[in-house]
């Protein structure tokens, strides 16, 4: 186990998370209203999310030396890789709703603070296990392989959004409307308020976030145990989920085998988190930030390489949903072929 340690002040912590929060009112604000984000408006955003992640590593250098920056980079590389899968998910509940592209971004803001919460949650519960009792890196490392394995042989299995058992939850809790009311998550009608089509997308949207929320900080709590460098590198690649969605949804078909190449990192980190508890010790960083870069180096270029010259658009989805999920004016056509993922996992 990588139990890199040193000091970070309370006032560190307030920084970077008011930082944090800054860059998230600043995404807020740049997109207040409900206009269809262009792919050169979210390659520059995506750029610019990137660079304060890569900056940060820079940061810690600086202040605390290579092997932290480096700790730093393999986990945040490792979750920009994971976050091209969720981006693949996030199209299809998209498609399946057939959500506007005008309401998309304010689903995916609200997802993206979701997403922080529980990995915030996960990295301190999932950290304590781990310094607590050894063996549960063998329970991680276990599941992280299994998840893997899963995500390289499955990659034809069906998705459908609305038998999420959160999403039913909600629709039996909560009544709700079967209709998009423009960007509103609830309405008042007779008094009472309505949850709109829209907020059940989003329940589908923290729904399938969680499952990969798991996955992707078992990984990197597989790299290092320090809470501030999981927390950072999660944090970080989380903020700028939104801008890739709209850079890359368009070009997910020609990511065919990514999911291989996200298979080997989650069973690598599983391997490498089993080892720690080992005589073998904890695999060197350098070794693991190489390797990372090579699994996702290759995986992409195999995938573009291979699908050179095809169809760029993202597959249709069936609303299966039915009279109660989706309204006549948003449902997909009848004729559309099932939604296959080619990423290897279910949305919940």
């Amino acid at each position: 186990m990588n139990e890199l340690s040193f000091p970070v002040p309370l006032w560190v912590w307030a920084a970077v998370t008011v930082g944090i929060c800054v860059m998230l009112a600043v995404d807020l604000i740049a997109h207040r209203d409900n206009h269809v984000i262009s792919f050169k408006e979210a390659a520059i955003w995506s750029s610019i999310w990137i660079a304060i992640g890569l900056g940060f590593g820079l940061i810690l250098l600086a202040w605390q030396g290579g092997e932290v920056s480096s700790t730093y980079y393999a986990g945040y590389l490792i979750e920009k890789a994971l976050s091209i899968d969720n981006v693949f998910v996030f199209a299809l509940v998209f498609s399946f709703f057939a959500v506007p592209d005008a309401y998309q971004h304010k689903v995916l803001f609200w997802g993206v603070l979701g997403a922080l919460a529980a990995r915030l949650v996960f990295i301190f519960v999932g950290a304590e296990l781990l310094q607590v009792f050894f063996w549960t890196a063998y329970l991680f490392g276990a599941f992280l392989i299994w998840t893997g394995w899963k995500m390289a042989v499955s990659k034809d299995e069906e998705v459908h959004p609305d038998r999420n058992p959160v999403v039913r939850l909600v629709k039996k809790l909560i009544p709700t409307d079967a209709k998009f009311h423009g960007d509103k998550f609830f309405i008042r009608r007779n008094g009472k308020r309505i949850a709109t089509l829209l907020f059940v997308v989003l329940v589908a949207v923290e729904a399938t976030d969680l499952i990969f929320a798991v996955d992707s900080v078992a990984a990197v709590l597989a790299i290092t145990t320090n809470t501030f460098l999981v927390w950072t590198a999660n944090a970080f690649a989380v903020l700028g989920l939104r801008s890739l969605y709209f850079c890359l949804a368009g070009l997910l078909r020609r990511f065919a085998y990514l999911h291989y190449g996200l298979a080997v990192l989650l069973a690598f980190a599983g391997v490498k988190l089993i080892l720690s508890e080992t005589p073998v010790g904890k695999l060197p960083i350098p070794l693991t930030l190489g390797a990372i870069t090579l699994t996702i180096t290759v995986s992409i270029a195999w995938s573009l390489i291979a699908t050179r010259g095809q169809d760029t658009d993202i597959p249709a989805v069936t609303g299966t949903a039915g009279p109660a999920d989706v309204s006549e004016e948003t449902a997909p056509a009848p004729d559309q072929p099932a939604a296959r993922g080619t990423h290897g996992k279910k949305s919940p």
